[in-house]
């Protein structure tokens, strides 16, 4: 099949941590670039420009015990500036490549996105689905809200970013990798008809089918598809340095298998790789892990 079209690549860093209340996470834009990043997708044929990090404010005060969208705002004025950013990067014909940061940056991506493409497809890479709202979270962690939030659901702020009107369709998101879903997603889940590819079915059914289904529904009807790769979705052996780690997760082989039948089908218009957190990592293991993935998501292979 044809590869990527696309091969002008714009580098956008969101050190954000506050979506995770952890610190560390803000140093992984940084330890992904310092993996070879640049000198990756130089080799497979792209013209890479960086934009260097957006501004995030890190000395914020900790929020008030129970609160149940911590750091609202900056998390907002966060996400609505990556918006901006995204979407004039594809107003110039360029692909975002977005490197987190926590998962609460997805919003911002996402937004952008839909900017320009009207009927989006997502791939959402994750132990976790991040269907939690203010009503159902127990953490207040806004990283695990932030696909609701794309979808339309949750607290104003958050789902007007970008604009309310520009969100998902739930028929056009599949989650692969999931295996630690809270009571109030499940709900949800069930309630809106999202597809949620778990790890009992990667186990029975091999990650090849799973792709190939997975690839039908995010494609089926859009215009595009936007791969948000968290990298807690690969089992904690290959991927130690995350904030929220599941045992029994995707294995390094089944990720690059993964991110291979993506590059065939040709289907990405933008990306995210986010949670990699140097300071839980192993000798910078996860930031080499989410680089050798942007490899094979953009064409690298074996042979």
């Amino acid at each position: 099949m044809d590869a990527v079209k696309n091969t002008n690549i714009s580098i956008i860093g969101v050190p954000l941590p506050y979506g995770a209340d952890r610190k560390g996470v803000d140093l992984g834009p940084n330890a992904i670039r310092g993996a070879n990043l640049h000198e990756r997708l130089s080799s497979l044929g792209y013209a890479i420009e960086d934009l260097g990090d957006l501004r995030v404010h890190r000395t914020l005060p900790p929020p008030p015990t129970g609160e149940k969208l911590k750091y609202l705002d900056e998390i907002v004025r966060v996400n609505t500036e990556l918006c901006s950013t995204v979407a004039a990067e594809m107003g110039k014909g360029r692909f975002p490549l977005v490197l987190g940061g926590d998962h609460s940056i997805a919003i911002g991506t996402i937004k952008g996105v839909l900017q320009h493409v009207r009927r989006l497809g997502v791939i959402w890479f994750d132990a976790h689905t991040d269907v939690n709202t203010d009503q159902t979270t127990a953490s207040g962690n806004i990283h695990g809200m932030s696909l609701a939030a794309v979808l339309g659901y949750g607290h104003a702020d958050l789902t007007s970013v970008g604009g309310a009107d520009a969100k998902l369709l739930p028929e056009n998101v599949v989650i692969i990798g999931a295996r630690s879903i809270d009571p109030g997603e499940r709900a949800f889940l069930k309630a809106k008809g999202i597809k949620v590819f778990t790890m009992h079915d990667i186990d029975r059914h091999g990650m090849k089918q799973v792709m190939e289904e997975a690839m039908d529904i995010v494609s089926k009807d859009t215009d595009g598809v936007h791969l948000s790769l968290d990298l807690d979705g690969m089992d904690p052996w290959d991927a130690p340095g995350v904030g929220t780690p599941v045992s029994g997760g995707m294995s390094y082989r089944e990720s690059h298998f993964a991110m291979e039948l993506l590059f065939e089908r040709n289907l990405l218009v933008s990306a995210e790789f986010v949670e990699v957190n140097p300071m839980l990592d192993q000798h910078n293991k996860t930031a080499v892990a989410a680089v050798e993935l942007i490899g094979s998501a953009f064409g690298e292979r074996i042979l």
